[in-house]
């Protein structure tokens, strides 16, 4: 059911299930009008059905899929418009799980901490953007048509990634913004120079090139992906024991915060929170300000696409276009 404000609710964006004799859960995001962008309410219910999961004793194994098309093309932005429109009605605070009656008073608009707080929540496994991570059974992204955003974070947080051959992973704030949250690992999982030619041409990757530099495990045709994602999550389950599983976990979250995942998203968090520094330098520039969001990011980011290679655009309907 929507909510108060029209949104629908948390729980039926974010579906789970699981079954009790394979040790497989799934976690469905189910919003396909909307490429399955979840609202903030959503992603703390996603945070909160994957500490479920890593605590559920019926659980070794959880699925990430979406209905519809696409896996996702990112977090509900029009909900976030007020932090960036100068809406003053706007409140950053239920980011944090606060009510409006908690007497609890936001820092000002001008202020670093305005934005930057809620940036750096996005290094809090609770919030929903980097629950994967301390998810410590094994996680399955299933990735088709568009992997962006705020599902590519997921992709890059679990184990194993499963793609259909028509799926484009990227993040559209590398054209609006030129950074986003958790850089850090893409640049592990995908690789340094790949990842900065990423960042710098904003442009999507393919689920081949994805595959090639490891940062996918398989890609099959979209009529396969579900079959094949079942066929990774099976044999995980039977595999090893539970307890296995978990140390097994251990051992690879020792070696990423060898590498620097959880100082990798702190940093990140602190380079979106100075997004009020940056100069543009023309007027004509994207920018993430009340004009952009009056006339829709969306739409926005379209036009901006039009300046770039069709086989560069982020947009199907953008990459089919002749030059």
């Amino acid at each position: 059911m929507p909510d108060e404000t029209g949104q629908p609710s948390a729980e039926d964006i974010v579906l789970y299930e699981k079954d009790k004799a394979t040790k497989i859960a799934i976690i469905t995001l189910n919003r396909p009008g909307y490429l399955n962008a979840p609202t903030i309410a959503a992603r703390q219910r996603f945070a909160d059905l994957v500490l479920r999961a890593n605590v559920d004793d019926d659980v070794k194994v959880l699925i990430i899929r979406g209905v519809g098309e696409h896996l996702g093309s990112g977090a509900d932005l029009p909900e976030m418009a007020g932090m960036f429109n100068g809406d003053e009605d706007y409140s950053p605070l239920p980011e944090f799980r606060i009510g409006a009656d908690e007497d609890v008073t936001y820092p000002p608009r001008d202020s670093y901490r305005y934005i930057a707080n809620v940036t750096n929540l996005y290094a809090d496994a609770r919030f929903g953007l980097r629950s994967l991570q301390d998810f410590k059974k094994i996680s399955i992204v299933e990735a088709k048509g568009y992997c962006y955003g705020w599902h590519f974070y997921q992709a890059a947080d679990a184990d194993i990634v499963i793609a259909s051959d028509d799926a484009l992973f990227g993040h559209s704030a590398f054209r609006y913004v030129g950074w986003a949250a958790r850089m850090w690992q893409w640049a592990l999982t995908m690789g340094l120079r790949p990842f900065m030619e990423m960042v710098f041409t904003g442009r999507p990757f393919t689920a081949k090139e994805m595959k090639d530099l490891h940062f996918v495990n398989s890609v099959v045709p979209r009529e396969d992906l579900e079959a094949e994602t079942m066929k990774y999550a099976l044999a995980c389950s039977r595999n090893r024991p539970t307890d296995t599983v978990v140390m097994q976990k251990t051992f690879f979250e020792v070696f990423k915060q060898q590498q620097g995942e959880y100082m990798g998203s702190i940093l990140a968090g602190w380079l979106e929170g100075m997004l009020p520094a940056v100069k543009p330098d023309s007027a004509d520039e994207i920018a993430v300000d009340a004009e952009t969001f009056e006339k829709g990011l969306a739409a926005a980011v379209k036009d901006n696409d039009s300046q770039f290679p069709p086989e560069w655009r982020l947009s199907y309907r953008g990459r089919q276009a002749k030059t």
